[in-house]
């Protein structure tokens, strides 16, 4: 069936509730609203209150609770209605949830998954498109998974919620709605921890995850179309753990890489990937890592938002050096 990533991630969240007792959703307006996005829209009708509930505008205690509720035996999956607002909760979620494991010697895991939609593009308001992954990548202990796809959000959603440990779900806004992917209605798991190779090429690896993928894709087929040298395109998928095997592998192949994200450029998923190809292939690149990221600054204002994200141009020109003899 075709399905939207918010189609999708309504039907993984259904045949969740459906299968699993354990599971319950809250969060802000998550109920009869159906979520900011409607994401969980017809889902309080179906399942109910007690399985679909409605919280107050308060993210510590969202988080919080879900914590509890996820020590004691359920699985709560937890909307925060923009990635920007999890600072609120951060120390429910990065002292509490994150270290729940060490904490308990591992008497106690914290089967808890916080979705949130960040990323720019669509004009939002302060705060609603920041990205926040690279914070996350730090916290020991949390799982963060950032689908570009239908398909694999409904997957990665499902591998998330049987997850014993946390994880955050950040869902690109731009993504919702912009296209449409053959995705089973069935019940289905993508794992957590592995990579896609979305497209396979010979002369230099492209790293990027969430609404990054596309902007990859096309700066790929532009630089096919121009030199003739093939690009391949690997959706990271989780960004932690980062597929590493993956990553090593396909540089090992290429010699030649550029990473893009549109979070912050200092401390964030390129930094590491360009860290994991130095300790692991170094001898293998043929050119120094090229990275395309959003800028150190807070998200900007609207007008200023295509100067701030990565676009085709800005990866083809990072591909182009990369090329370079």
């Amino acid at each position: 069936m075709q399905m939207t990533m918010i189609e999708a991630l309504n039907n993984a969240l259904a045949l969740i509730l459906e299968r699993d007792q354990r599971v319950v959703l809250l969060g802000q307006d998550i109920g009869a609203n159906g979520g900011v996005f409607r994401v969980t829209e017809r889902l309080q009708e179906r399942f109910g209150e007690q399985r679909v509930f409605d919280t107050p505008l308060a993210e510590s205690a969202i988080i919080g609770s879900s914590v509890g509720m996820a020590v004691y035996g359920m699985r709560p999956v937890a909307e925060i209605q923009f990635a920007g607002f999890l600072y609120v909760g951060m120390n429910q979620l990065v002292t509490q949830a994150a270290r729940m494991r060490f904490r308990s010697g591992g008497v106690f895991t914290c089967p808890l998954v916080v979705r949130a939609p960040y990323g720019g593009g669509v004009r939002t308001p302060e705060l609603h498109s920041d990205s926040l992954e690279g914070l996350f990548l730090q916290t020991p202990g949390l799982k963060v998974v950032i689908p570009s796809n239908p398909y694999d959000a409904k997957g990665l959603l499902v591998s998330a919620v049987d997850d014993p440990d946390p994880v955050v779900f950040l869902e690109n806004i731009k993504l919702y709605r912009s296209f449409r992917q053959e995705t089973p209605e069935d019940y289905y798991t993508v794992p957590l921890g592995k990579a896609n190779v979305v497209q396979a090429g010979e002369d230099v690896s492209l790293f990027a995850y969430g609404a990054m993928v596309p902007v990859a894709l096309d700066a790929a087929r532009q630089i096919q179309q121009e030199t003739g040298a093939t690009v391949e395109v690997i959706d990271l998928r989780t960004i932690w753990p980062l597929d590493e095997e993956a990553i090593v592998s396909s540089v090992s192949k290429t010699g030649r890489a550029v990473v893009v994200h549109e979070a912050p450029r200092a401390g964030g998923v390129g930094a590491e990937i360009v860290s994991i190809l130095n300790e692991q292939c170094l001898y293998s690149l043929l050119k120094p890592v090229e990275r395309v990221t959003g800028y150190d600054t807070p998200f900007p204002v609207p007008g200023q938002e295509d100067y701030y994200l990565p676009n085709a141009r800005k990866v083809r020109d990072a591909i182009r050096r990369v090329l370079e003899p």
